[in-house]
């Protein structure tokens, strides 16, 4: 006869308390293979339809009641769906995830006594106001374009030169110039306006 195991066992073993098991239960992601009084038993199949619920629930960052609607569904077309929304909600949150750690970065790497007599901020600030005033999605944070204390390996060795063609951003309403380098290809921002191009901490001159 197959082993049976308790809720609380259950629980314990795969890190939920019993009354996320109960709430599982209620919005049809498990059901208990049997009671012995008033206990739920779970047999082996039962604890690998939990798992399958973890995998989207907890890996898949899914919200429950998008999880009971995959593990339901019987058309591969319905999941797609639901797991196309989420894919497309996490990648926006890395990609936010992705600019707040390289701001922090810049923050930490910069020599300025004050964040605002950065140029690189202080002009990030002028920029952000201006396209909020104006009704515009506001430009992307400050970022390092290269460690503290280093050239960029492609960087001129003259600091007032910049050996490549100069650009116009095609967000023109942003009122900021691209300049790629190199073969790298390597982008910065430059923001007009500040009173100076310079970052100590990203030593990108133009």
């Amino acid at each position: 006869m197959e082993h049976l195991y308790s809720i609380s066992e259950v629980a314990r073993a795969f890190g939920v308390s019993v009354p996320t098991l109960r709430y599982y239960e209620e919005c049809g992601l498990i059901q208990p293979t049997a009671r012995r009084g008033r206990v739920r038993h779970y047999d082996r199949a039962a604890l690998e339809q939990l798992a399958y619920a973890q995998l989207w629930h907890y890996d898949g960052m899914m919200p429950l009641a998008d999880t009971a609607a995959i593990m339901t569904s019987k058309h591969a077309p319905e999941r797609h769906a639901l797991i196309t929304a989420q894919r497309d909600a996490v990648q926006e949150r890395i990609d936010r995830l992705s600019r707040a750690a390289a701001m922090l970065r810049h923050m930490l790497q910069c020599p300025a006594d004050h964040p605002l007599s950065c140029p690189v901020t202080g002009a990030y600030i002028h920029s952000r106001v201006d396209a909020t005033l104006a009704g515009e999605e506001p430009p992307n944070p400050p970022s390092p374009t290269c460690p503290h204390g280093a050239r960029p390996p492609d960087a001129h060795p003259h600091p007032r030169t910049v050996n490549a063609p100069m650009r116009t951003s095609a967000v023109t309403s942003r009122s900021h110039v691209q300049r790629q380098h190199g073969s790298r290809g390597r982008s910065e921002t430059v923001w007009p306006g500040s009173g100076a191009r310079f970052c100590p901490a990203d030593h990108v001159t133009v």
